[in-house]
């Protein structure tokens, strides 16, 4: 029996799911380094990033985001198309245009290049990206979990993209470019639907990456250049293989992306850097890859059309503009021994986590809630969420029912401009 929802129940007290209840054996992987450090109370070491220092232990995802201007030897210079451009105005003056930038040889012709030239090329738009996260343990006391990744160089002023899932809670980011020098960097703006992000450093001169004009016209089978920082320890290592897919529907830890697949070998470490092909253009922000016992040659980017409207929106407003997201993410309790943990009776998909900011906290959506159906659909994953929420706008009211303490409500949602 369904009730109308009891105003503001936030006064409540529901269970509190304590950590995320992932999907088993999910074979799609985030690769990306990771490692927690004991600290004793009183002192922290929140420095910069030291080579080699971090010792490498949980894998999370993977590739590598890489850039590329001043292409040196084959390269005569950039010609800006006649129109269409997408351009971003930076701090010191100058511009990044994001499309319809043409590579040309001395006699004006379109060329292919060897992975050697395209790799010294882009090498200095590729930088090395290190995290720390300080966390309070009840038992182990305080303690600096470390990661590593990639990023590529967007702006000559110090705009730098990379993974969402590579930044995610960092208390400290940390950059270092090709030539060695640290900087820390600021977040500016992130995004985990599409799981990119921007960074900012106070640098002046740096070389960025010029984007293809359409990731659309990529064809199956051209050449895909990773370079990134596999392993947190391996900065600039570069790697080759083909375009073997596009559009691939993925789902990464209860997001559907669209994604590009490459055959080019990703490793830990290589998340947020560089699919590059063999006219020196980024096509691609590398961000997963399938893992398993048989399992080898498939790593998946975000294509260069999604990665322009993100940054975009990132630079200029810090959110994607017209998106709309319940703000809540989930457990799954879909086995007595994950019911058993969190103490539900019942098996179902269950808020884990609610973003004070989101139209949900404020009708009430509490953590311990199970989202038993949606638009009336009933609700068996988390995925069967997004898809109704994929079909929503701003403005559209969705209705939920949602199940606390064995009392089912009626939940009406207007859906306003989501800013998270």
């Amino acid at each position: 029996m369904s009730a109308n929802y009891p105003g503001n129940l936030h006064s409540s007290q529901p269970a509190t799911p304590t950590q995320a209840q992932g999907t088993a054996q999910n074979r799609v992987q985030r690769q990306y380094v990771s490692q927690p450090q004991y600290l004793a109370p009183q002192t922290q070491n929140n420095g910069g990033n030291k080579k080699g220092g971090t010792s490498i232990s949980t894998i999370l995802i993977s590739i590598i985001l890489a850039a590329l201007v001043g292409f040196g030897s084959g390269f005569l210079g950039a010609k800006l198309g006649s129109s269409g451009d997408t351009v971003i105005k930076t701090e010191d003056g100058s511009k990044v245009v994001f499309q319809e930038i043409e590579r040309s040889t001395d006699n004006g012709s379109q060329a292919s290049y060897a992975v050697e030239d395209v790799a010294s090329a882009v090498a200095d738009s590729v930088v090395e990206i290190t995290t720390e996260i300080v966390s309070t343990n009840t038992f182990l006391g305080q303690y600096i979990s470390k990661g590593a990744g990639s990023g590529v160089i967007f702006t000559t002023d110090g705009y730098i993209v990379t993974n969402h899932h590579v930044i995610e809670g960092a208390n400290n980011v940390t950059v270092t470019l090709r030539n060695g020098e640290s900087y820390n960097a600021k977040i500016v703006g992130d995004d985990a639907k599409t799981d990119l992000a921007l960074l900012k450093i106070e640098a002046k001169g740096l070389t960025p990456a010029i984007l293809t004009s359409d990731s659309s016209t990529l064809k199956v089978g051209q050449t895909a250049i990773a370079i990134g920082n596999p392993l947190g320890q391996l900065g600039g290592t570069v790697t080759s293989g083909i375009v073997s897919a596009l559009d691939r529907e993925i789902e990464i830890d209860g997001e559907t992306m669209t994604l590009l697949q490459t055959s080019a070998a990703i490793n830990p470490g290589n998340s947020g850097g560089g699919l590059f092909d063999d006219k020196g253009y980024l096509i691609g922000i590398v961000n997963a890859k399938s893992s398993g016992s048989d399992i080898e040659g498939l790593g998946f980017a975000i294509p260069a059309n999604t990665v322009k409207t993100v940054i975009n929106d990132l630079m200029e407003y810090g959110y994607v503009k017209g998106r709309v997201n319940l703000g809540l993410t989930y457990v799954a309790i879909n086995n007595f021994a994950s019911a058993w943990l969190y103490g539900f009776d019942d098996f179902g998909i269950y808020v884990s986590n609610v973003d004070m900011r989101s139209d949900a906290y404020a009708a009430g959506i509490q953590v311990g809630d199970m989202i038993v159906s949606i638009n009336g659909t009933e609700v068996q994953s988390e995925s069967d969420i997004e898809s109704q929420i994929k079909k929503c706008s701003v403005g559209d009211t969705i209705n939920l029912v949602i199940r606390r303490n064995r009392q089912d409500y009626n939940v009406a949602i207007t859906l306003s401009e989501y800013k998270g």
